[in-house]
């Protein structure tokens, strides 16, 4: 069955980065666009980042020029480099395909405080 399963969150000052990373199984994973989404609290899930099968790019404007989408297809994982970040960035990170259509997975918690 699908999986995905996402990692790299932490707790991190403002200004400060971290890699997140997703790992897919149950699909053909280099076939699809796949993104990265947040959840803040009491907030609606956003795509922040999408990546397409060819490694065409696009950001959410809120990240542009401190987030970087990546994959690598012989691994079935995806990456989300995330620079400078702000506390308004703090929020429960996902991966899926985009447009979303998989069970989600578990996410990984981002928060960003001093």
């Amino acid at each position: 069955q699908v999986q995905l399963v996402e990692s790299g969150g932490g707790l991190v000052q403002p200004g400060g980065s971290l890699r997140l990373s997703c790992g897919v199984s149950g699909i053909m994973f280099s076939i699809f666009t796949m993104g990265w989404y947040r959840q803040a609290p009491g907030k609606q899930r956003d795509l922040v980042a999408a990546i397409t099968s060819g490694g065409s790019t696009m950001c959410a404007d809120s990240v542009k020029g401190r987030f970087t989408i990546s994959r690598d297809n012989v691994k079935n994982t995806v990456y989300l480099q995330m620079n400078s970040l702000k506390p308004e960035d703090a929020a429960v990170y996902y991966c899926n395909t985009h447009p979303s259509g998989m069970p989600w997975g578990q996410g990984t918690q981002v928060t960003v405080s001093s």
